[in-house]
């Protein structure tokens, strides 16, 4: 995945209720129970009840989360967990 220059990823979490995030290049997709964000970092599943997408700013990569945070979770695939490339010998080794 390729870094946007100048848009460092920062999240904030208060309380559990809350978060700002900034270095976000695309929201994947959301609804109350996950979020998917594509990151400078990669990836971002956010997990948890009542979520929502309360402030969306694509070009300056910022973008607000509200509701019950249950999980953070980073990869560097895609939220649908595409397979890897190589074999799995290879992959387990390398």
């Amino acid at each position: 995945m390729e870094e946007k220059q100048g848009s460092d990823h920062q999240l904030i979490l208060q309380g559990r209720k809350k978060g700002c995030l900034s270095g976000v290049v695309n929201v994947v997709s959301f609804d109350s129970e996950q979020i998917f964000l594509e990151t400078t970092q990669g990836m971002l599943t956010i997990k948890g009840k009542e979520l929502h997408v309360s402030r969306l700013h694509l070009e300056q990569g910022e973008v607000d989360v509200e509701g019950l945070v249950e999980s953070l979770v980073y990869t560097e695939n895609g939220p649908y967990g595409k397979k890897q490339k190589g074999s799995l010998v290879k992959r387990l080794f390398d």
